[in-house]
C-alpha cells in the first residue's frame, strides 16, 4: 500500500501545485512583481530629489537646508521673513497657470485615479506639480510634504505601468505600490507605507496586491536609508508608561485629539470655500496668502515650513504649555491659509505638528493634576502625534505604524492603538469623513455611497444657475475654448467635477439647442450651496 501512494505521490503534487502555478503566470504576477521593483525603485529616486529640491530653495531664503527652519527663521529680520512666504508665493502663482487644474496633486488626486477606472494621472502637471510644492515649502509655505510626494509616487507609477497592456485590478495595485514606496522613502517607513497604500488608496487588503505593494516599499525604504541613514524621523528619549491607571487618560486625550482634528479639517475647509469664492486673480492667491502666513511668522515663527523641527521639540518636552496651546490655534490657521491659497502641500504633517502639541499640553496638563501618576508629557506627545493625524486621515491603522515606525516607540502599542482608536471614532461620528473624502466630495465625487451619492445625480444645472437678465446683451461661447460649458440638464456631479478640472468657479450655461448661445452662468459656491442644501432637505426628510 505505502509504496503505491509513494508512486502516485508526484502525480498528486503536480495535480496540486499545476493549476495554482497556471493562474500566477496567466495573471503574469511575475511581470507585475517586476514592475513593481522598478517602481519602487524610481519613486524612491523622485522622493528623494523632492526632499532635495525643498532645502535647495530653502538655501537662499534661511541659508541652510536642513528641516530646522525655525531655528534659523528667529536669526532674521522681519523683512526676510516676510520675503519667503510672499516672493514665494508669486512664483508660485506663476506657475500654478501651467496646471491644467490650476492647483497641485495631493492624494485626493491619488484616490480619485483609484475609483475612477481609466483616470490617468498626467506625469507633465504631476511633475510640475511636486516641483510647485518643493519651491512652496522650501519658502515657508506651512504644509507638509508627505501628500504630494504620494501623488508624485503614483504618477511615477501611473507613467511606468501604464505602458504595459494590463488589467484593471494590475493598475491600481501598481498605483498603491508607488504609493508605498513613496511613503517608506519620504518617512523611512516601510511597513506603514504598505498599509498605507491598502487602507487609504485601494480601499482594500488584496493577497495579490499585497507581494508587488511589499517589494515597491522594501524598495523605497532601503533607498532612503542608503541616502538618508537608518536614524528614524524623530529621536526620542525612552518612554514608559507609568501607571496603568493612566489608561483612562488616554482616552481623554483621543477625545481632545478628536475635538482638534475636527477643528482643524473646519479651518481647511472654509479656508479652501474662501478661496473658491475671492475674486482675487488665481495667480496672486499664493502671493496674498504668503502676506498672511508672513505676518503670522513674524510673532510665531513657528509655524513656517514643514514643521518638524517644532515636531522634535514637543516630543522633547522643550516648550512650555501656553505656547504650544497658542502654536496649536496658528498652526491650524496658517496651514488652512497655506492651502487655501493655492501653496503646494499636504496635510500629515502639519497633523503631526498639531497632534504633538496637543498630546504635549494634555500631558502637562495631566501632570500637574496627577504628578505621581501621570508619564512624561513626551509620551502623550507621541499619543497625540497618532490620533489626530490618524483622525484627519481617516487611516487609524497605517497612522499608528508611521508614528511607531518615525518615533521607534513600539512599546507604546497599547496605548497609541487605544488614543488612536478613540479619536478617529469620535471624528467618524461627528462627520464621518476623512479630509480626503472631504475632498473628493467637494469635485462630486462620492467614495463613500450613501444618499449624497443619489443627490449630485438628481440635483441639476438648472437649480442653481443664474440665468442673464432679459434686457441683457446675448454672449455667445465658442466651443472651441479651453473654457467648458455647461447646460441646465447637466447633473451636479458633472458640474463639480468640471468646476475642478477646469480650475474655474464661474462656467457659462449654453442653450441645449444653440451650444453657442449663452443662457446662464454657473457658480462653484452656488452649486455647493445647493448641494449643501438638499442634503439637510433630504435628512430632514429622512427624520420626520
Amino acid at each position: 500500500m505505502a509504496p503505491r501512494l509513494v508512486s502516485r505521490l508526484p502525480r498528486v503534487v503536480v495535480s496540486w501545485v499545476e493549476p495554482n502555478l497556471r493562474a500566477f503566470m496567466e495573471t503574469r504576477q511575475p511581470f507585475v512583481w517586476l514592475i513593481a521593483l522598478a517602481i519602487g525603485i524610481g519613486v524612491a529616486i523622485a522622493a528623494i530629489v523632492f526632499r532635495e529640491l525643498i532645502g535647495i530653495f530653502q538655501l537662499p531664503w534661511l541659508g541652510t537646508r536642513s528641516e530646522r527652519v525655525y531655528s534659523n527663521a528667529v536669526t532674521l529680520p522681519w523683512y526676510w521673513i516676510m520675503a519667503g512666504p510672499v516672493v514665494g508665493g508669486l512664483l508660485v502663482g506663476l506657475l500654478l497657470i501651467g496646471l491644467r487644474a490650476r492647483r497641485t496633486g495631493a492624494v485626493a488626486d491619488v484616490i480619485e485615479a483609484r475609483a475612477l477606472a481609466g483616470r490617468k494621472l498626467s506625469l507633465r502637471d504631476g511633475l510640475l506639480s511636486a516641483f510647485i510644492t518643493a519651491l512652496s515649502l522650501g519658502s515657508g509655505a506651512s504644509a507638509g510634504r508627505e501628500g504630494p510626494v504620494v501623488h508624485l509616487g503614483a504618477v511615477l507609477a501611473t507613467a511606468i505601468g501604464g505602458r504595459a497592456e494590463l488589467p484593471e485590478w494590475c493598475r491600481r495595485t501598481l498605483l498603491g505600490a508607488g504609493v508605498a514606496s513613496a511613503i517608506a522613502a519620504s518617512f523611512n517607513a516601510p511597513i506603514a507605507g504598505v498599509l498605507f497604500a491598502h487602507e487609504v488608496i485601494l480601499g482594500h487588503y488584496a493577497m495579490r496586491s499585497f507581494v508587488p505593494i511589499v517589494i515597491a516599499s522594501t524598495a523605497g525604504g532601503v533607498a532612503s536609508r542608503l541616502w538618508f541613514g537608518n536614524a528614524a524621523a524623530f529621536l526620542v528619549p525612552h518612554y514608559a508608561i507609568t501607571s496603568f491607571w493612566e489608561f483612562p487618560a488616554f482616552v481623554l486625550l483621543g477625545v481632545t485629539a478628536a475635538v482638534v482634528a475636527i477643528l482643524f479639517q473646519l479651518a481647511l475647509f472654509i479656508a479652501e470655500f474662501t478661496a473658491r469664492g475671492t475674486r482675487i486673480p488665481l495667480w496672486l492667491q499664493p502671493m496674498a496668502g504668503g502676506v498672511l502666513v508672513g505676518a503670522i511668522a513674524l510673532v510665531f515663527p513657528q509655524v513656517l515650513g514643514v514643521g518638524y523641527e517644532v515636531t522634535d521639540m514637543a516630543l522633547w518636552q522643550r516648550l512650555p504649555l501656553i505656547t504650544m496651546l497658542m502654536l496649536i490655534v496658528v498652526k491650524t490657521i496658517a496651514t488652512a491659509i497655506t492651502l487655501g491659497a493655492r501653496f503646494g502641500g499636504g496635510i500629515f504633517s502639519p497633523a503631526l505638528y498639531l497632534g504633538a502639541l496637543t498630546g504635549g499640553s494634555f500631558g502637562v496638563i495631566a501632570a500637574s493634576v496627577f504628578p505621581d501618576m501621570a508619564s512624561s508629557g513626551g509620551l502623550y506627545a507621541i499619543l497625540g502625534m497618532g490620533a489626530v493625524a490618524g483622525a484627519v486621515l481617516g487611516a487609524p491603522i497605517s497612522t499608528t505604524l508611521i508614528v511607531f515606525e518615525l518615533t521607534g516607540g513600539y512599546t507604546l502599542s497599547i496605548a497609541l492603538l487605544l488614543t488612536v482608536a478613540v479619536a478617529h471614532g469620535i471624528t467618524q461620528a461627528i462627520h464621518g469623513h476623512s479630509w480626503f473624502h472631504w475632498q473628493l466630495e467637494m469635485r462630486g465625487l462620492f467614495i463613500q455611497e450613501g444618499p449624497h451619492r443619489a443627490l449630485g445625480q438628481v440635483t441639476r444645472v438648472m437649480d442653481f444657475m443664474e440665468p442673464l437678465a432679459d434686457d441683457a446683451e446675448p454672449e455667445r461661447h465658442d466651443p472651441q475654448e479651453d473654457t467648458p460649458a455647461l447646460k441646465p440638464t447637466d447633473t451636479l456631479e458633472a458640474a463639480l467635477r468640471a468646476f475642478d478640472q477646469s480650475g474655474h468657479t464661474r462656467l457659462p450655461v449654453v442653450d441645449p439647442k444653440d451650444e453657442t448661445r449663452i443662457i446662464a452662468f454657473a457658480t462653484h459656491i452656488r452649486a455647493l450651496r445647493s448641494f449643501n442644501k438638499a442634503l439637510v432637505q433630504l435628512s430632514e426628510e429622512e427624520h420626520r
